[in-house]
């Protein structure tokens, strides 16, 4: 039986983000990907221009035929847009016994705000302490800990371990939004650094996706039966390729796509 995965999170209308890439990413790492659509955006590589939540009674109807019939090894959740889908996904996987990863997406590439303010406290309370992994970049990091974004590797562990005593099991420190010529991320559990993964930091514009691609990657690693350590490593080396590759897309006009099949057809 192939290994699933399920995505739990927003559609993205020009492929390159939420549930459009969380799929791409599980099938290009050999896992059949489910998925679950929290909110439907009109959104391209320059701009999110509207957002449209799903009804709830919808949400949570989809999550029952997933987990009802498919063996889903691994669920990874994004986009939520607001307090009230947060708590309908919580309850939904309740029972479900298997890894979580939470990427706490509240703001598009574009700059668009994809979380309501009033949602991250209830993002923090409910669903923070079911994560297996958080995935936050370091201003999402910031927000939920309602501090200054983290400069430098100390403070990129301090936070994280914040936030493993806010409830997570353990927390991807994601440094793409730091400084210097090598990017960071780091992984932490409640009892200190497990990791750290290093990458020169790309230059290209096109990064759109870049969160979604590893949450879902990390989840489809889990998915196969992978300890954490290696089911970040496996992303992480997949993102990079992805990164380097995508340039040659040349999609749209402001932020462009990863290279989801970068290891399948070359651009």
């Amino acid at each position: 039986m192939a290994p699933i995965a399920l995505t739990i999170a927003g559609s993205d209308s020009g492929g390159g983000a939420g549930i459009q890439a969380d799929l791409k990413a599980m099938s290009a790492l050999g896992v059949y990907g489910a998925s679950v659509i929290t909110a439907v955006t009109a959104q391209n590589t320059r701009a999110v221009t509207s957002v449209h939540g799903i009804p709830l009674d919808v949400i949570a109807a989809q999550i029952e035929a997933v987990l009802s019939d498919l063996n889903v090894s691994a669920i990874k959740i994004g986009m939520l847009a607001t307090p009230e889908i947060i708590h309908c996904v919580a309850d939904s996987i309740a029972t479900f016994q298997g890894p979580v990863v939470l990427d706490p997406v509240m703001i598009a590439k574009s700059g668009d705000a994809l979380l309501a303010e009033e949602a991250v406290q209830t993002l923090r309370d409910v669903l923070l302490p079911r994560a297996t992994a958080l995935t936050p970049n370091l201003p999402e990091a910031a927000c939920l800990l309602e501090v200054g974004p983290a400069v430098g590797r100390d403070q990129m562990v301090a936070q994280g371990l914040n936030l493993c005593a806010m409830g997570a099991k353990s927390v991807l420190m994601k440094g793409g939004h730091g400084r210097g010529d090598i990017c960071h991320d780091i992984l932490v559990s409640a009892d200190g650094v497990i990791d750290e993964f290093q990458a020169p930091r790309q230059q290209t514009r096109n990064t759109h996706g870049t969160g979604c691609t590893l949450s879902s990657s990390i989840a489809a690693g889990l998915a196969k039966g992978l300890p954490l350590d290696r089911a970040v490593a496996e992303a992480h080396g997949y993102l990079q390729g992805a990164i380097t590759k995508a340039d040659a897309l040349n999609i749209g006009q402001g932020h462009g796509p990863v290279h989801h099949f970068h290891q399948v057809w070359p651009a």
